[in-house]
């Protein structure tokens, strides 16, 4: 059966990371995504790089696929005519300029939703369409500064971290699809579109709600806790002989298996450690004492012991070890796809699996410009007409 969203067209006018990861997840799920891009380089990433893949960003690659390039200098009324005219079919329009952006184009939410009420209008920004901050920019690392997570992340004795991928700009990307697929679905009801608005910032305290629960509800601040865990011990990765692996034996029955697994079976009457609580209170001491053992034999051999007693662990990896893990593979979650220039591209799978209407890369990322006559074509455009655009400097 073919994806779920089949059938809905997007008028996608992100660049970089946030908007572009939303609109991939569109286009996976089959949506037609009509990437518009400026005609003197288009997407920003299409420069962002090493690494290269014969000329070709691999950024880009990764988070651009499904869809089609359309090249619009927005500045000339010519292209605005065809994004007009785009506008009037479509279901959706993505953005993720600055406040303030559009409308001087004249592509703001009200405009827009006059051209078509049943238009489903979204802004990712850096702080929101409301607001003190509303007219900053914003970036990834910014919004994990602000919204706390910066704070929370790393070692006690290091300075502030971010997380160790963009997940501000991830997030965003995946709570702004999913707020277009709920006004997609409530429009199926009202017959109506909607703005729908979220920031870098929304996101990174949305994705805070445990730890901002820790503050208001007993106003402890979280701190930087490693890779150990607030509530839980022992809980994080753990030093073995050739590097480390992850441990999660803090529920009382995998706290027993494990002290019998490493030969501590003295800390089950060790009032220091009886209960969890009592764990957490002595966490740092609990490690070292793990360690002690887990470090005379390799990770392979603890994980084996481990996995064989049902209790939650894992190799730490690097990310090619994650790539070369049998059920990586099995899961789809490494793929291949075919790229006119840059040939055969690995990346990333599409990890939420339908049973029967499941996603699908259908297409490799455009090159600049490379659907622009055919979608052109399909808003009524001859081959003339393109070429005087061409030459009007408007495509």
């Amino acid at each position: 059966m073919a994806p779920p969203l089949t059938g809905m067209t997007v008028v996608d006018l992100t660049r970089v990371l946030a908007g572009p990861y939303c609109t991939m997840l569109l286009g996976d799920m089959g949506a037609e995504v009509i990437k518009i891009e400026r005609p003197d380089g288009g997407d920003d990433t299409r420069g962002f790089g090493p690494p290269y893949l014969n000329g070709e960003s691999a950024m880009f690659l990764a988070i651009n696929r499904n869809k089609k390039s359309l090249t619009l200098n927005l500045k000339h009324p010519d292209a605005k005519q065809v994004l007009t005219k785009l506008i009037g079919r479509a279901d959706v329009l993505v953005e993720n300029f600055r406040p303030g952006t559009m409308a001087n184009l004249g592509f703001d939410y009200e405009t827009v939703s006059r051209l078509n009420p049943r238009i489903i209008y979204c802004s990712i920004s850096g702080f929101g369409l409301t607001g003190p901050y509303a007219s900053r920019g914003g970036y990834d690392t910014i919004a994990q500064a602000m919204s706390g997570i910066m704070s929370a992340t790393g070692h006690p004795d290091m300075p502030p971290a971010k997380a160790g991928v963009p997940i501000a700009d991830i997030g965003s990307g995946m709570f702004a699809a999913f707020g277009i697929v709920c006004a997609y679905v409530a429009r199926q009801r009202t017959g109506q579109g909607q703005l729908v608005d979220t920031s870098l910032l929304d996101t990174s305290i949305a994705l805070s709600a445990v730890e901002s629960a820790t503050f208001l509800a007993g106003g402890e601040l979280p701190s930087p806790l490693g890779s150990t865990h607030r509530r839980n011990a022992p809980h994080g990765a753990f030093r073995v002989k050739d590097g480390y692996i992850a441990i999660a034996a803090d529920s009382a029955h995998f706290w027993t298996r494990f002290c019998h697994i490493l030969g501590l079976e003295a800390l089950l009457d060790d009032q220091r450690f009886k209960t969890n609580a009592d764990r957490v209170a002595n966490k740092h001491l609990l490690q070292e004492i793990i360690e002690q053992v887990t470090v005379t034999r390799d990770g392979r051999y603890w994980l084996e012991k481990l996995d064989a007693a049902d209790i939650p662990c894992g190799p730490v990896n690097t990310y090619a070890e994650v790539f070369q893990d049998p059920h990586v593979q099995a899961r789809e979650m490494l793929i291949e796809v075919w790229h006119p220039v840059a040939g055969p591209v690995q990346m990333t799978g599409i990890n939420v699996k339908l049973s029967r209407t499941p996603g699908e890369v259908r297409l490799p990322a455009p090159t600049l410009g490379q659907h622009t006559a055919e979608i052109l074509q399909t808003l009524g455009y001859n081959a003339q007409d393109i070429d005087n655009l061409k030459a009007a400097g408007a495509i």
